[in-house]
């Protein structure tokens, strides 16, 4: 799934109760930004940035219900290749070795609609902590 990878749903079974699907995973080094596209049509975009800072792993969302602060230095973080985990993630490698997180369909369809709103936050709570993001 480097690069660009499509046809995401091949060989799903297709029945209207499933939650949206994506059909194609599009990773845009030039803009550092992930498009994706789910078979309802809906079609949306996530900065690596966020990606990463939001991370479905032990060390952004923290061990025992202790949330660590949000990493710090990863404004210009790197998308190094993607994996296929099952039918049901994909595993992003960041350039910052970074490789932990299982990012669920249904997660990154989160993370894309709710992009803006959720970068905003992040942004506010580096400054609001002091922490740098270059």
């Amino acid at each position: 799934m480097t690069g660009n990878a499509t046809g995401a749903a091949a060989g799903r079974p297709s029945t209207r109760s499933d939650p949206p699907w994506p059909t194609e995973l599009r990773f845009r080094s030039r803009d550092a930004r992930l498009a994706i596209r789910f078979d309802d049509g809906w079609a949306g975009e996530i900065p690596y940035e966020l990606l990463r800072v939001e991370s479905p792993s032990a060390e952004t969302r923290g061990h025992g219900g202790t949330r660590p602060p949000p990493p710090a230095h990863k404004a210009h973080v790197a998308v190094k290749g993607a994996d296929p985990v099952g039918r049901y993630a994909v595993r992003i490698r960041f350039d910052d070795g970074h490789d932990t997180g299982l990012y669920t369909w249904a997660f990154l369809r989160e993370l894309a609609e709710q992009a803006d709103a959720r970068m905003a936050a992040y942004v506010g709570k580096m400054q609001k902590l002091g922490l740098p993001r270059d």
